[in-house]
């Protein structure tokens, strides 16, 4: 039993609401009577209850009535619906309209006992659900995301803009930049957010599986089709499907998801039967679609009816001034899951960490961290704490080595770096970058033009 729940009792018999009233509080409840749908609404605002018992007939309105405005306004709270003119109408009324239970007078107190302990137990996990899931709306926000580059902010921007529209979407980047993150982060920020987010990641799959997975199947579409199985698009009917590395389908499986984007309807494997979803459809590439197009392993129409809206995920080794942000985070996370001593890094570690050209991304620097904090046996950790090959690879990136190349050709990369850097670090804006290279606006132009990077801000919109 759920002690001191708080019980709202409706019914417009006073002995009736007393008697009812009087046995909850000596089962330890707390009761609050009412004897009016108005006084009822007013209860209910002023503090929360986890049960509401009411009598289907009372004075201006109806248990039924009462009923719909608990669903509407208070969706934690159970109802229970009692009467003394109980008819298999009303009472299939009330359960279709959400009521726990449906009793009918002269109530037996064992029966009423046991069915409010029954729903209270529902409405703790109702609470439970609600709270979980606030706590994963928290966990996927873009607040999460840490970054303080200036590609990553324009990428928050557009996700804040098409989050809560139907729009398909189409991520691209390297392998554990983050699109799995940010997929979710579009579908906790949208109306889409009560409803489920499904993920598939199209790569890890044969392509034999992978029409069933998506699509579902009927008993006996195939050897070992003992039972029928619903597909992923019909489990995220209402809410998001996220599919990664769509780049691998193959052309039969490109026909059947241009057919899902453009109408939203399907056919499980094995059946006639056209099955209609509303799914919201987030996809994600590591490789180039545009030169899939044109090598022919991409459908043409398929590319330009997932190329509505693109987000391209920089890899880390362009967000440079990121890394200290997330290696604090990771060092603060990674200790607290192992239970470890708070760890500072040095600034030597730092620098080969930010000098490191991060093949894996995002991705490869938490597990990075989470193995230092591991393994690190001081609350310092210095380069001897970081895997070798990354501090060979820094040092490699950073020392003197030298190829037969004239000077000025050798000093071409690190001076575009140093620009880039800069241009970063001021949002490229072009007066304050020369400022802080202490070089004039046009020399400032023609490096940047000389380099490319005059095109890539073009293409950027900067």
């Amino acid at each position: 039993m759920m002690e001191k729940a708080n019980v709202l009792v409706v019914d417009d018999d006073r002995i009736i609401l007393d008697s009812l009233c009087e046995f909850l509080n000596l089962e330890g409840y707390i009761t609050t009577a009412a004897e009016s749908f108005a006084e009822a609404a007013a209860a209910l605002q002023k503090r929360f209850f986890s049960l509401v018992i009411a009598d289907v007939n009372i004075p201006d309105g109806s248990g039924i009535d009462l009923l719909s405005v608990v669903r509407k306004n208070y969706p934690q709270t159970v109802v229970i619906i009692i009467t003394g003119y109980g008819t298999i109408e009303s009472a299939v009324e009330a359960i279709k309209m959400g009521a726990y239970e449906y009793l009918t007078k002269p109530i037996v107190d064992d029966d009423l006992l046991l069915c409010v302990e029954r729903a209270l137990r529902q409405q703790s996990i109702l609470s439970e659900n609600r709270r979980l899931r606030g706590q994963l709306e928290q966990k996927h926000t873009l607040d999460n995301i840490i970054s303080q580059d200036y590609k990553m902010a324009r990428i928050f921007d557009l996700v804040q803009a098409v989050a809560d529209t139907t729009t398909t979407i189409l991520m691209t980047g390297a392998s554990g930049t983050g699109k799995s993150m940010l997929a979710k982060a579009i579908h906790y920020h949208s109306s889409r957010k009560e409803k489920p987010f499904v993920e598939v990641s199209c790569g890890a799959l044969p392509e034999t599986l992978l029409e069933s997975e998506l699509f579902g199947h009927v008993r006996g579409a195939f050897t070992g089709a003992v039972r029928e199985k619903d597909g992923k698009f019909l489990a995220a009917d209402g809410g998001t499907v996220f599919l990664d590395e769509i780049s691998v389908a193959s052309p039969v499986m490109q026909v059947k998801l241009l057919r899902v984007l453009q109408d939203r309807q399907f056919e499980a494997v094995g059946s006639n039967e056209t099955i209609n979803v509303d799914t919201r459809i987030i996809l994600a590439s590591n490789s180039n679609l545009a030169e899939e197009v044109k090598a022919g392993r991409f459908r043409e129409d398929l590319y330009y009816r997932i190329n509505v809206v693109t987000i391209h995920l920089p890899p880390l080794a362009e967000r440079i001034g990121d890394i200290p942000l997330l290696v604090e985070h990771f060092l603060r996370r990674f200790c607290r899951i192992h239970g470890k001593e708070k760890r500072n890094i040095t600034a030597e570690a730092m620098d080969c960490l930010q000098r490191y050209s991060w093949p894996g991304n995002v991705r490869e620097l938490e597990n990075i961290i989470e193995r230092t904090v591991l393994l690190c046996k001081d609350t310092q950790i210095d380069t001897d704490d970081l895997p070798s090959e990354l501090v060979m690879q820094s040092r490699v990136v950073s020392g003197p080595g030298f190829k037969q190349m004239g000077l000025k050709e050798a000093l071409a990369e690190p001076e575009k770096a140093v620009i880039r850097a800069a241009l970063d670090a001021n949002n490229w804006n072009r007066q304050n970058t020369a400022r802080a290279l202490q070089i004039n606006r046009t020399t400032l132009y023609k490096k940047m033009k000389r380099y490319g990077l005059e095109d890539e801000a073009a293409k950027l919109g900067l």
